[in-house]
């Protein structure tokens, strides 16, 4: 086989597997990331898949503001700070 074509089925195949992960259902994600959780992973990829696994929110953060959320956190009826973020000059 020519080493081309070694490349692009491997750039191709990252891509398919990128696209199902990102476009499946969170609870599908979620199934999927507890499974391959049982065999053993580098530190990195070991990280992303206990962070997808323990997620049991219903929006679509993906974990962006986990570290400030849980310190927002306030009982029912109490007023909440909205932050809001400026857009970066062009």
């Amino acid at each position: 086989m020519n080493a081309q074509l070694i490349v692009v089925a491997l750039v191709v195949g990252a891509c398919a597997v990128y696209a199902a992960w990102t476009l499946a259902p969170r609870a599908l994600r979620r199934h999927v990331a507890t499974a391959l959780l049982r065999r053993t992973w580098p530190v990195g990829i070991a990280r992303f898949l206990e962070r997808q696994a323990g997620t049991d929110d219903g929006c679509a953060c993906d974990g962006c503001d986990v570290g400030r959320a849980k310190a927002k956190t306030t009982a029912r009826g109490e007023a909440r700070p909205i932050t809001f973020h400026p857009r970066p000059p062009r």
